[in-house]
């Protein structure tokens, strides 16, 4: 190589300062040794660099042209040298993350709050999406991983369950239900209920074990998230079968959560697209939502 990577630094140096002088302070190399370097670039390289006068090194028409070329070629092995930095502190960038709004409050709070301890340098952008969302937010490359509560199926997506739960009853505090030790579905229709509509997923899952129990599911309210249910039971309008991580994930006053008579199990899944490269972080976090630490 003519002209070296020491030869750079120092003629980038002494462009910058003016000097010999200014380059040995800036390089904190002695004014001979970088002298003898000027010297020896402009003999290998064939081009006169600096006039010299009355003492000062005046650049030369080729010594411009060529400083752009070093410059750009100085800020690139910088942000080399930020890299390796980087890859010493650990790795970096941006986890895009859905949630379905059942679990963001429990364990998937858990798990990013450890995800960020563990991997400091990498962004997390995290948001509710409903199941019927989550699908396109996945095929579409807006979220790189979603943690659904219920199965999503969809040809082009993957599903892996990790945890097993159940649907509970919800019913105000001191509510006559709230004496027994289990609730029937037959004991829930005898009271206004909040149910989920019947348009999406946990509308259909309440429906179909209503119509298995053999009662007609007849709603006072209908409500599109399960925390909006717990709100209205706090509030007296009726009693509502909701899933245990949302009554569990928020220290709900004056509402009193009841096992059902009924076993209505919900398999939380970890939800990746079937074309996923494996370039995102995804793989770090659900090893860590797996963690049972």
């Amino acid at each position: 190589m003519r002209f070296s990577l020491r030869q750079m630094e120092v003629f980038r140096a002494v462009m910058l300062t003016g000097s010999i002088k200014g380059a040995s302070q800036l390089l904190f190399t002695s004014q001979p040794a970088l002298s003898r370097i000027v010297a020896h670039t402009e003999l290998t390289l064939g081009l006169t660099l600096f006039n010299r006068v009355k003492g000062k090194l005046i650049p030369s028409v080729e010594a411009e042209a060529l400083f752009r070329e070093v410059d750009q070629c100085y800020q690139q092995a910088l942000r080399v040298d930020d890299f390796a930095r980087g890859l010493i502190s650990g790795p970096s960038g941006v986890l895009n993350l859905a949630c379905s709004p059942a679990l963001s409050r429990g364990m998937v709070a858990m798990a990013i709050t450890r995800f960020a301890q563990q991997y400091p340098n990498i962004q997390v952008n995290f948001h509710l999406t409903l199941l019927n969302h989550m699908a396109q937010d996945l095929l579409s490359n807006k979220v790189d991983l979603a943690i659904s509560v219920l199965p999503v199926e969809h040809a082009n997506l993957r599903a892996t369950p990790f945890m097993e739960g159940r649907m509970v009853c919800v019913v105000p505090q001191g509510h006559v239900l709230a004496q027994h030790e289990r609730v029937s579905i037959a004991d829930l229709a005898r009271y206004p209920l909040i149910a989920h509509h019947p348009s999406i997923p946990f509308g259909q899952l309440v429906s179909a074990a209503f119509h298995n129990a053999g009662i007609s599911l007849q709603a006072s309210i209908y409500i599109h998230q399960t925390d909006m249910a717990c709100s209205l039971v706090r509030a007296g309008a009726g009693v509502a079968m909701v899933d245990q991580f949302t009554a569990e994930g928020m220290a709900w006053p004056d509402i009193q959560v009841l096992p059902l008579a009924e076993d209505i199990p919900l398999y939380p899944s970890i939800v990746r697209s079937a074309f996923d490269t494996g370039k995102s972080h995804a793989e770090k976090f659900a090893e860590i939502l797996l963690r049972r630490d």
